[in-house]
């Protein structure tokens, strides 16, 4: 059995005082849910905060983002090393936020759900492997774009995207990494991936992990599902085969919303 993972992605959300106040409401409502991994993965300023309030609790601190560099002149960069030693276990890799390429916006591009900050396939394939080099837990995130749902290209995208995210990955570093099938359509516009669909999808994820690694990889790998999960659609797409958990993003900024959607794992 897969343990199910719930992460709450905080995005550019949160300073000390409601970091505190949040987790301080959350943690009692979600304590003894043995059933569901959870996450917390907030802005860099705020994980030393964030590890000290959930010391002892069994929840898990996770970074946004992660550059693949060891150290260097990269300016504004977060290394893994950096993550790791700031308590961190997992990192979001290949964001939808993100992807894309700076400056040149897609035809279903919307500056208010996309930022574009160029992570490509190959882009995610190095953080991937910086983080599994520095002993981090990726959750890398696959989706297709409004304009290549319609034109069916939706299993395509997504069988690249995980593909590539993988190369010169190991089976055995495989099955402990995280994938989030996120929908991009879905990202901060209240739309939500039907739940049979998205189950179709994430085993698409699956059968991809299996045809490149076999199928005892792909019974271990978790793929989560995320685009506008709320504590009304969680218990529909959680009891779903192949959905392993959830990527929350705004629903994880209210305490009662996200332990809502953990204890519906």
């Amino acid at each position: 059995m897969r343990t199910k993972i719930v992460a709450g992605n905080w995005k550019m959300n949160g300073s000390r005082a409601e970091a505190e106040s949040l987790m301080s409401e959350l943690l009692p409502l979600i304590a003894g849910n043995t059933n569901v991994e959870t996450v917390v993965c907030p802005p860099f300023p705020l994980l030393a905060k964030v590890e000290e309030l959930i010391a002892g609790s069994g929840v898990s601190l996770g970074g946004q983002d992660v550059f693949w560099k060891e150290k260097g002149a990269y300016t504004g960069q977060t290394s893994a090393k950096m993550l790791l030693n700031a308590g961190a276990k997992y990192v979001i890799v290949g964001h939808s936020e993100r992807r894309g390429r700076f400056g040149v916006p897609e035809p279903d591009f919307n500056e208010d759900i996309l930022a574009h900050f160029g992570d490509n396939d190959t882009v995610v394939n190095r953080k991937t492997k910086a983080a599994i080099a520095a002993g981090l837990i990726p959750i890398v995130c696959v989706g297709e774009t409004l304009a290549e749902r319609k034109s069916g290209d939706t299993d395509s995208v997504i069988i690249g995207q995980v593909s590539i995210a993988l190369r010169e990955i190991t089976g055995e570093q495989v099955a402990a990494l995280i994938f989030a099938y996120e929908p991009v359509w879905a990202i901060g516009t209240g739309e939500v991936c039907a739940s049979n669909e998205a189950d179709r999808v994430c085993g698409v994820v699956r059968e991809t992990v299996g045809r490149l690694f076999g199928a005892s990889v792909a019974e271990s790998v978790r793929v989560q599902y995320g685009g506008s999960v709320k504590p009304d659609n969680a218990v529909e797409l959680l009891s779903m085969p192949n959905i392993d958990g959830a990527l929350v993003g705004g629903a994880s900024l209210k305490a009662s919303d996200f332990a809502a959607i953990v204890n519906a794992g």
